[in-house]
């Protein structure tokens, strides 16, 4: 492997040619039992829900604090000069939202070296020719990593009241127009509606229809375009989709001064003196 960062988003054919590279370390997030049935060779299970993100503060799907990212990164035997492919189940927009909110973890704990497999595991079985593993991963003894915050891609609530008050940023709803207008409203959020001024963009629209690919680079920019120069800060009601709007904003596109709120409407809600339009 090169020392040029890696591309954000591997595709299958890139993946199998890394296949046996000491350097690479594939992390699956789906359910034990449906990762036994059938996997990337060499892949290490960590499912979405076992720690990558934790309720506190008001919210359900916060960053978790460093020691509990320490603790999870380093039981997975991942190593900082590891490259990390995410691989999701690949079933729809959901799915390569959850790679995302992963890839955006390892980020902010430090870890750069990183891409997400383009249509998840789904995509990998699109070509029979290629090796799959079945029963229970091969562990890898545990690691020292050294997790290191970089908040450089994180909104807190502060720095979202902050950013409202002063005109700071441009938001971004990655929630469906029901839930945005405020016709609908998420168990997990107190009140409908969404963040005074932010601009709607559904994450569903970045995806091929029926698939957890992402949109063509061109029409990625189409759809993003018209949100405005300058820094933006993406949400959604638990800080899942919202991923997936920071990384091809962040990522794929490339834009500077894009951050996730991971708390959201579920933490932005929780005080109701917090402004909400509908």
């Amino acid at each position: 492997m090169s020392d040029a960062a890696p591309a954000p988003l591997m595709s299958p054919e890139a993946l199998a040619s890394r296949l046996g590279d000491p350097r690479l370390f594939v992390l699956d997030l789906r359910p034990e039992p449906t990762f036994e049935a059938g996997h990337v060779p060499g892949s290490v299970r960590s499912g979405y829900a076992e720690g990558w993100r934790v309720a506190a503060e008001g919210a359900p799907g916060l960053l978790p604090p460093p020691a509990a990212l320490e603790h999870l990164l380093r039981s997975i035997g991942l190593e900082p000069e590891h490259h990390a492919v995410v691989v999701s189940a690949g079933a729809d927009a959901s799915d390569l939202a959850g790679a995302a909110r992963v890839y955006w973890t390892l980020k902010t704990a430090g870890h750069r070296s990183l891409s997400i497999l383009d249509g998840g595991y789904r995509a990998w079985t699109g070509d029979p020719a290629r090796p799959v593993a079945t029963g229970a991963e091969q562990a890898r003894p545990p690691s020292r990593y050294p997790v290191a915050i970089d908040e450089t891609w994180r909104s807190s609530l502060a720095a979202v009241e902050a950013a409202l008050r002063g005109h700071g940023a441009t938001f971004v709803d990655a929630r469906s127009d029901a839930h945005y207008t405020g016709r609908e409203k998420a168990a997990s959020v107190r009140a409908a509606g969404h963040i005074p001024g932010a601009v709607s963009r559904d994450y569903e629209g970045a995806v091929e229809p029926g698939s957890a690919r992402l949109l063509p680079r061109a029409r990625l920019e189409e759809r993003f375009a018209g949100i405005g120069e300058g820094p933006v800060i993406t949400y959604c009601n638990t800080g899942h989709t919202a991923a997936l709007n920071w990384f091809v904003l962040s990522e794929i596109l490339g834009r500077p001064g894009i951050s996730l709120f991971d708390g959201s409407m579920s933490q932005w809600t929780a005080n109701p003196a917090r402004p909400v339009e509908t």
